[in-house]
C-alpha cells in the first residue's frame, strides 16, 4: 500500500499517523474487521471523569483498559462535570473551559486503544449554566467538533478509520456522528444528549435540535441500510442520552415499573420529549432488521442491561431482538466489557469490569 496516497486520502498530518493507520488499513481493509469464529472485545465507558477525585480514578481505569487486549474503547459522552453541580470545592478543571477541553484531549491520548467519543449534555448543552463561568453552548459545540472530531480516524494511540456523516455535504457540520464495522457488527454513534436532547430551552436551541435530530435519524437509517446490505450480524448504537424508554410503555407494564417499583404514579398521557422521534424510528428499524440491536448510553449513571423497547401500538410486549446497556458513570469509575461472539445468537455480551484500585473499601 502506498503510504503517501493513504495519508492524502485521509488527510493525516504526520507521517507517523500515516504509517500507523495505513498499517491498520492494510490489515483490516478500511473500517471493516471480521471476527470469523473468534471472539473480540471492546470497552464501553461514559459520564466520567467529573471532579478531581474521579480524575485520579480515571487514570486507574485507563491503566486497566491499557492492560487489556481490546479492539477499541467507546466513551458515551459527558467528559466533564455538570455545569450546575460543579463547585469551587469540587476542585479539578471547571466545566466547559478551554483548559478542560485540553486536559481531556491530553488524557485521551494516553489510551493505547482506538478511542471513540460521542458528545453528552455536560460537554456543551449545559454550558450555559457552567460555573464559575457560563458559555454559549453553540460556541462550545463548535469547539468540540473542531477539537475532537476533525479527522477520519478515532482518537487514542492506535487510531482506527471511521466514516463520518460530515462527508455528506447535506450534513457537513455533523462530524461527531460516525460509523465503523467490526467483527460482523455495525457500529454507529448518534449525537443525542441528556437535558431533553437540547429541546425546549430557547428558540435557538430548538432550531439546533431540529437540525441535529434530522441528521441523527438519517444517519441511523443509513447505518441499518448498510448493515442489511452487508449482512451484518448485529447493530450497536452508541449515544449519551437515556431516551426514557418507559415513556412509551402503557398500562400494567408502566405501573409495575413506576408505581410498584419507584412509587411514582404513571402519567395519563405520553410526554413529548426530545427523543420521541428517535424511539419511533428505532422501533421501526429494529423490527425490520430482525437481528440483534443494542443501544448503549450513559446519562443516568446506572449500569444495567435490559430490554426496554416495546412494540407499538399497545406498548406492552418487549421487542426481543433489542437490548439496552448503560455504562457506569460518576461517581463509579468502572467499565463494561463487551464481547462480540459470532457463535452466540445474541452476538454481543456484556460484563461489568470493576477497577480494583477504584473499589470502595468497606
Amino acid at each position: 500500500m502506498n503510504i503517501n496516497k493513504c495519508g492524502a486520502k485521509y488527510g493525516w498530518q504526520t507521517r507517523l499517523s500515516q504509517i500507523s493507520i495505513c498499517f491498520l488499513l492494510s490489515i483490516f481493509g478500511g473500517t471493516t474487521v471480521e471476527a470469523g469464529n473468534q471472539t473480540l472485545e471492546f470497552a464501553l465507558i461514559g459520564d466520567m471523569p467529573y471532579d478531581a477525585k474521579q480524575a485520579l480514578e480515571y487514570k486507574n481505569l485507563i491503566k486497566d483498559l491499557n492492560d487489556n487486549k481490546l479492539a477499541f474503547v467507546v466513551h458515551a459522552g459527558d467528559y466533564w462535570f455538570d455545569g450546575i453541580a460543579w463547585k469551587d470545592t469540587s476542585k479539578g478543571f471547571p466545566p466547559c473551559s478551554d483548559e478542560t477541553f485540553a486536559d481531556r484531549m491530553k488524557t485521551t491520548q494516553t489510551i493505547k486503544h482506538p478511542f471513540v467519543l460521542t458528545p453528552g449534555d455536560n460537554d456543551w448543552t449545559d454550558c450555559h449554566r457552567a460555573k464559575p463561568r457560563a458559555y454559549d453552548p453553540l460556541e462550545r459545540l463548535a469547539k468540540l467538533r473542531k477539537m475532537f472530531f476533525n479527522a477520519d480516524v478515532s482518537l487514542g494511540q492506535r487510531p482506527m478509520p471511521l466514516a463520518r456523516q460530515s462527508k455528506d455535504s447535506q450534513y457537513a457540520k455533523f462530524s461527531e456522528n460516525v460509523r465503523w464495522d467490526y467483527g460482523g457488527v455495525q457500529f454507529v454513534t448518534l449525537h443525542m444528549t441528556g437535558s431533553n436532547n437540547n429541546l425546549g430551552r430557547t428558540p435557538d436551541m430548538d432550531k439546533e435540535y431540529e437540525e441535529r435530530n434530522a441528521a441523527n435519524l438519517a444517519w441511523m437509517k443509513a447505518a441499518f441500510k448498510e448493515a442489511s446490505q452487508n449482512g451484518r450480524k448485529a447493530i450497536m448504537i452508541i449515544s449519551q442520552a437515556n431516551p426514557q424508554f418507559e415513556n412509551t410503555w402503557f398500562g400494567k407494564l408502566q405501573e409495575r415499573y413506576l408505581l410498584a417499583g419507584l412509587g411514582i404514579k404513571p402519567p395519563k398521557e405520553r410526554r413529548s420529549t426530545g427523543c420521541n422521534d428517535f424511539l419511533k424510528t428505532l422501533e421501526e428499524l429494529t423490527r425490520t432488521f430482525g437481528k440483534p440491536v443494542v443501544y448503549a448510553h450513559g446519562d443516568t449513571h446506572t449500569f444495567r442491561v435490559d430490554k426496554p423497547l416495546v412494540r407499538s401500538p399497545d406498548g406492552k410486549r418487549f421487542i426481543e431482538n433489542f437490548t439496552r446497556v448503560e455504562t457506569f458513570g460518576f461517581p463509579n469509575t468502572h467499565w463494561v466489557r463487551v464481547t462480540i461472539d459470532p457463535n452466540d445468537p445474541n452476538v454481543l455480551r456484556f460484563r461489568p469490569e470493576i477497577v480494583e484500585a477504584n473499589r470502595v473499601k468497606n
